[in-house]
């Protein structure tokens, strides 16, 4: 049986696969807390307004973005939370059986 997380994780996934929609993301976290407007997304991406548009709705929809309007612009930003709940589901059950299992980066190995 799958269970329900199973299934949001893999809309999520879903959501991210897309190589646009996955560097706007990886955009999003590097601007931080502050996020970036459409336009500062968009120009280094070299994609037209209504395909970021596009897919901005995708990762909205996904819940790994969020929009405020600011005056004439939209401001994005990542959903740090959404995210890291997706890697926790992802690598979770990770040294469950042994710290060691998964090596170094195991999150279970950097806890005290």
């Amino acid at each position: 049986m799958i269970e329900p997380t199973d299934e949001l994780a893999a809309k999520t996934l879903a959501a991210l696969a897309h190589p646009v929609r996955l560097a706007v993301v990886r955009r999003l976290v590097e601007a931080g807390p502050p996020g970036l407007t459409a336009g500062q997304l968009g120009e280094p991406l070299d994609v037209s307004p209504n395909t970021l548009s596009f897919h901005l709705q995708k990762l909205t929809q996904a819940g790994l973005v969020t929009s405020r309007r600011e005056g004439q612009y939209i401001r994005y930003r990542a959903r740090f939370d959404e995210l890291l709940d997706l890697v926790d589901h992802l690598v979770g059950a990770c040294c469950s059986e042994s710290r060691d299992a998964c090596g170094p980066r195991c999150p279970a190995s950097r806890r005290p």
